[in-house]
């Protein structure tokens, strides 16, 4: 084999650069580089000081580099400290409000699957009269934007003497979601019925069948939906500020804002709020970075176009 001439497997492989490969991956790494930026500016923030920001606006490195917006997150900096950096002196109870984000997700998310999975269960595998009706009634509560719910929701919470408190803030989410049914119903309907039926020929009922076959062999699509769930709770915003206005239950998003309204000397504290915003954030990357792929899979099995 001669050196200009490359091994057929290289060469299946190699394509000429046309002008519409050249667009294509400019546009990839456009679209990659809008994606980034964002995240790069959150840390080049977060890692500047506040007094330096203004007069390096520009700059692409961080102004003045200083950890001290990480330590006023982690409440290792006296408001002095930070307001000699440029700071506000404003509080942000970092480790509760994480607390709460976790409690939060994580109860919505284990209930939003469980009664999910049983409803998903109950439109793919049991026949009862107007299962298509209400099936497709959940579907079309898909089309309406949540900002309609919140209204009703509150008044419900309210008249139930549940504000301020954790059940109210997670009781909407704690039942059904549309989407997990959905979701979970198309996976259903792709599994093989020979277990199911054997197992009814030995006398099992729906509820065993339920836990023992169904679960179990539905345990990738579930924990793609669990990581979806969880990330769509965490993000969540509008409704924990309507509900909860006590700081002990402050979920982080609120927390945050309310650390950027608090400005003692007129500005926020811009470098805190990204520290706070990526320390935050970095989880749920983590999460998906972990985990795009087996979502990405999921979805495809499940017949999501």
């Amino acid at each position: 084999m001669t050196a200009t001439k490359l091994p057929s497997r290289l060469q299946r492989f190699r394509k000429p650069m046309t002008v519409r490969r050249a667009m294509s991956w400019a546009l990839i790494i456009l679209a990659l580089a809008a994606s980034v930026l964002p995240f790069y500016w959150v840390l080049r923030t977060s890692l500047s000081t506040n007094g330096s920001l203004a007069s390096n606006a520009t700059n692409l490195l961080p102004a003045d580099f200083n950890l001290g917006a990480f330590k006023r997150v982690f409440g290792l900096q006296s408001a002095e400290e930070a307001m000699a950096e440029g700071g506000s002196g404003a509080h942000i109870d970092f480790w509760l409000y994480l607390r709460n984000s976790v409690l939060f997700a994580s109860i919505t998310t284990v209930g939003a699957l469980f009664f999910s999975a049983m409803a998903a269960y109950a439109f793919a595998r049991l026949r009862w009269k107007g299962r298509n009706a209400v099936f497709s009634l959940f579907l079309a509560t898909m089309m309406v934007p949540g900002i309609f719910t919140a209204l009703p929701n509150f008044l419900l919470i309210k008249n139930l003497g549940l504000l301020n408190t954790l059940l109210g803030l997670v009781l909407p989410y704690l039942f059904m979601s549309p989407f997990a049914i959905f979701f979970l119903r198309q996976f259903f309907l792709n599994m093989s019925r020979e277990v199911e039926e054997a197992a009814m020929l030995d006398g099992a009922k729906h509820l065993r069948i339920f836990f023992q076959i169904v679960l179990p062999n539905a345990a990738a699509p579930l924990a793609t939906l669990a990581l979806l769930t969880f990330i769509g709770q965490w993000n969540e915003y509008f409704w924990p500020l309507l509900v909860a206005n006590q700081d002990d239950l402050r979920v982080l998003t609120v927390g945050l804002g309310v650390f950027k309204a608090q400005a003692p000397q007129g500005a926020p504290d811009w470098s805190g709020l990204m520290a706070a915003t990526l320390v935050s954030a970095l989880p749920i990357l983590l999460l998906f970075i972990a985990f795009g792929k087996k979502i990405v899979n999921s979805i495809g099995f499940s017949g999501i176009k």
